[in-house]
């Protein structure tokens, strides 16, 4: 059975005890401010191929004997940042340098500060190594590297250039700082440290002043505003078998008694069967359906027993993934917590919806008054006992993150089973030439079905 509806007093005093608990360790703010993105997920999403401005169009660009000594330097110690020197061409860079300036240097210090330049921004994995992967990687638009190249070119300092197109956020800051103190024997954790590197590399450089981000691995989810984290929530996440995947999305409101359309997938191997078996048990916990076979379509009703307990947070994409409540809240007790078919059951999903519903509507964090109106509001529409939406003013970025190394909303680094099993495949792409990465990538895998 559910657990009774909290009152709006006892949800007010959970959240402003979270956000308490969340601000005693909170993420330093980042080197630049970010800007307020509104990403949605793509399904899937396209590799960059991105390279220099072609020399029709504009001047080519001329790289002094200086320039292009930096250009190696930043080569040479690139493993500092976890991508390898010999994917740049150290060696075939420093010849041409001793060969002096002109056409040879300008074309091959372009090639190999684009390509470097683009790995520091999207990653070096191709998109069939990352696994379940669907994030809008908007960072092609926003820091372009022709701009990159010309400023690097102009400034003659082409080191900043490059760091200006990093991942700016604390957990990427530390894996740097991890891996110059692994020694260089410690080649397992090197890769691992590599890999998780690379993987902020797959997000948007800003995930906006305001967003949500989950990390799968360590079945949490933690709300950020302006470089802090102000509230973490444990997770439960999808099954081996049902993968909840790397995406982004916005949340665009909340959703109380929501039904739930359940996919194919579910419906073949789980409650078809059930329908067919004992469809008078299948009724008692709530399911419609229509059809039969192949064309079989089942719903299930809000109530008690409803996979989706009584709220959700609504965030369009095109695999039906969503944070939402549970019935079954003793599950957040357990490690590991990998149960859902995709979906993230969210511990305290009332106080999680309050905080959301708060920061959309550009009340003070700390302001009593509101939190009261927003949880009443809140408690009101569930106690109606319809489904019903409350849309929010202003979408707020979701992202769900796959860290096997993170900082959990803390400093200090901490490593967390590979739940998927996804490190090993973006391990053995390091282990390959950039050049035999760069072939079209393929078709990723199929869209994920709507999950719980």
């Amino acid at each position: 059975m559910s657990s009774p509806l909290p009152s709006v007093s006892a949800l007010i005093a959970l959240l402003a005890t979270s956000m308490a608990v969340a601000q005693q360790t909170p993420a330093p703010l980042p080197n630049s401010a970010p800007v307020p993105a509104t990403p949605a997920a793509s399904a899937p999403a396209a590799q960059t191929t991105e390279t220099a401005p072609p020399a029709d169009t504009v001047p080519a660009p001329y790289w002094t004997q200086d320039d292009a000594t930096q250009l190696l330097n930043a080569i040479q110690s690139i493993g500092k940042k976890g991508l390898i020197p010999s994917d740049y061409e150290p060696a075939a860079l420093k010849a041409a340098i001793a060969a002096g300036e002109g056409e040879a240097l300008n074309n091959l210090a372009t090639r190999l500060f684009t390509a470097l330049a683009m790995d520091l921004r999207d990653g070096r994995t191709p998109i069939s190594a990352r696994g379940e992967w669907y994030v809008n990687d908007t960072d092609s638009q926003t820091l372009p590297l022709d701009i990159a190249l010309a400023v690097a070119l102009e400034s003659h300092d082409i080191a900043s250039a490059l760091a200006r197109l990093e991942p700016k956020h604390p957990d990427y800051a530390a894996l740097k700082a991890e891996l110059a103190r692994t020694p260089a024997a410690a080649t397992t954790r090197i890769a691992l440290l590599r890999t998780n590197l690379d993987r902020w590399r797959w997000l948007p450089q800003s995930l906006g002043v305001k967003h949500v981000l989950a990390n799968v691995p360590e079945y949490m989810v933690r709300v950020n505003t302006y470089g802090r984290n102000i509230a973490a929530y444990r997770i439960i996440v999808g099954k081996f078998d049902t993968q909840t995947p790397m995406l982004s999305s916005s949340a665009t409101g909340i959703v109380v008694h929501p039904p739930w359309v359940l996919p194919q997938s579910i419906i073949r191997q789980e409650v078809g069967p059930l329908i067919a078996r004992d469809p008078a048990t299948a009724r008692a916990r709530g399911y419609v359906w229509t059809g039969t076979g192949k064309s079989l379509s089942v719903v299930q009703k809000p109530g008690p027993m409803a996979a989706l307990g009584q709220l959700k947070i609504d965030m369009p994409n095109p695999h039906a993934i969503f944070l939402h409540d549970t019935p079954n809240k003793t599950l957040f007790a357990n490690n590991p917590r990998a149960y859902s078919h995709g979906c993230l059951r969210t511990e305290r999903a009332f106080e999680l919806g309050i905080l959301l519903s708060l920061l959309q509507s550009g009340e003070r964090l700390d302001d009593d008054a509101a939190r009261e109106r927003i949880a009443t509001n809140l408690v009101d529409l569930i106690r109606a006992g319809d489904t019903a939406k409350a849309p929010f003013k202003e979408s707020i970025p979701v992202f769900i993150g796959y860290f096997t190394v993170a900082t959990a909303g803390g400093a200090a680094l901490q490593t967390f089973p590979d739940l998927y099993k996804r490190d090993a495949a973006v391990i053995a792409s390091f282990a390959k030439k950039r050049s035999d990465l760069m072939a079209p990538p393929k078709t990723a895998a199929a869209t994920i079905s709507p999950a719980s």
